[in-house]
């Protein structure tokens, strides 16, 4: 052991979020004599924990095969493949099991504590790095870095102070814009170009909007010229359209549709389980034994009342148009409305709960074996500063805490990276 290796170890974790939290705690845990230091530059740590999921925190995806959960990345899914294969969804259900949260599975796959509330998550990420020494500084941001010749880094904080460390995790969240990259970049890091994920579409089509709060629990969506395809339930808002399976697609397709300023046409299919035949088959059927009912009065399952009314309309069929009077003409309309109806979308809003960014370190600078930088010694990443961002559902989560667990204990092996 040399010198170096002798002295207190001081780490410095800038970003008290998720994976700033996990990285704190790994490294506190795996070197119990280190000095852990955790900056977040507001005066709330574990902020996005805390609405995440509606309040009640969705901490992982119950896939507990790494190369599968992988493949939920957008950007990410190759080089997430072996650090899920040393911390993976299992994993993180255990690490909280033994602290004492039990986490559920929902229908969908999503796993949220059995309190279902967030504060759960905080109470025990707090206590983890209470009981492991990790020293907290709220409202203590770092300002800018600059690696020492000597080996380490000198960091000027917002509070005016400056602060020496041997190792620096860079956790700071996603990068919103390519500024907020700059403490990676003043270290020699390429930042790609953040765009938002994870977010909803803007559709100004008055009957539309007028369905707010209707949900759809199957409904298939596509955009043609991106090659594009969701399968999900979908939510009908006063301004267009959300859900998980918008939020999908707005994932796969975060740059394309950026490109695109976020105009572009949507097709949306109602009733992905019916086929064309299927449905025309039916109509035919209900001409022979419903004929003088009104086709308004009438909805093909499982589509609401409401929402077959005005689809009914969009198709061009008056309101006291009766099942004897819908001639072919009028039923390829109908199936066109139901199957292939287009939207134009005119812009986006972000989603609160599960606010991400496309974009970030680039992937092919990072060891994801450590998580650390490939030519600066002592310097790491966690979380979503990197270019990795996951589908919703607790993919994002799933990333921090990985990236997180690794880094923090690489950062724990101070012998091996002052002697390298």
């Amino acid at each position: 052991m040399n010198s170096t290796a002798k002295k207190t170890q001081r780490v410095v974790i800038a970003g008290g979020g998720a994976a700033g939290f996990f990285a704190a705690i790994a490294c506190a845990e795996a070197a119990p004599g280190a000095e852990i230091l955790l900056l977040e530059k507001t005066a709330h740590f574990l902020a996005k924990v805390k609405i995440s999921g509606g309040g009640r925190c969705n901490v992982t995806h119950a896939c507990f095969e790494p190369r599968e959960f992988a493949r939920r990345y957008p950007r990410g899914e190759h080089t997430l493949i072996s650090a899920l294969q040393k911390f993976s969804a299992r994993d993180t259900v255990d690490w909280f099991a033994a602290r004492g949260v039990e986490l559920k599975t929902e229908h969908d796959g999503r796993m949220f504590p059995v309190t279902n509330s967030s504060q759960t998550i905080i109470d025990c990420l707090t206590n983890a790095a209470a009981k492991a020494g990790v020293k907290l500084k709220p409202n203590c941001g770092v300002e800018s870095v600059v690696e020492k010749s000597s080996g380490g880094f000198e960091l000027k904080l917002s509070t005016g102070d400056t602060l020496d460390c041997d190792q620096l995790l860079l956790a700071t969240g996603g990068c919103r814009s390519a500024a907020l990259g700059h403490l990676a970049a003043s270290l020699g890091h390429q930042i790609e170009t953040p765009v938002p994920s994870l977010f909803t579409f803007h559709i100004a089509v008055p009957w539309l909007n007028q369905l707010a709060g209707v949900a759809v629990e199957d409904a298939e969506i596509s955009i043609a010229p991106a090659k594009l395809r969701e399968r999900g339930p979908v939510l009908l808002t006063h301004w267009g359209l959300s859900g998980p399976a918008i939020l999908r697609l707005s994932a796969w397709g975060a740059r394309w549709l950026a490109e695109k300023n976020y105009q572009f046409p949507l097709l949306v299919n109602w009733l992905p389980t019916w086929s064309d035949d299927k449905l025309m088959a039916e109509f035919t059927a209900r001409r022979k034994s419903q004929p003088a009912k009104l086709v308004v009065n009438f909805p093909v399952a499982p589509l609401s009342a409401r929402l077959w009314t005005q689809l009914v309309a969009a198709a061009g069929i008056a309101a006291d148009t009766r099942w004897s009077a819908l001639g072919s003409a009028g039923q390829h309309k109908l199936i066109q409305q139901l199957r292939r109806g287009e939207f134009a979308v005119t812009g986006k809003s972000l989603n609160k709960d599960e606010f991400v960014t496309c974009g970030g370190v680039r992937r092919d600078e990072v060891d994801f074996r450590t998580m650390g930088s490939k030519f600066c010694p002592g310097l790491f990443f966690a979380g979503e500063v990197l270019d990795v961002d996951g589908i919703t559902g607790g993919f994002n989560f799933q990333n921090a805490w990985t990236t997180g667990f690794l880094a923090g204990n690489a950062m724990a092996d101070f012998k091996t990276i002052s002697s390298s």
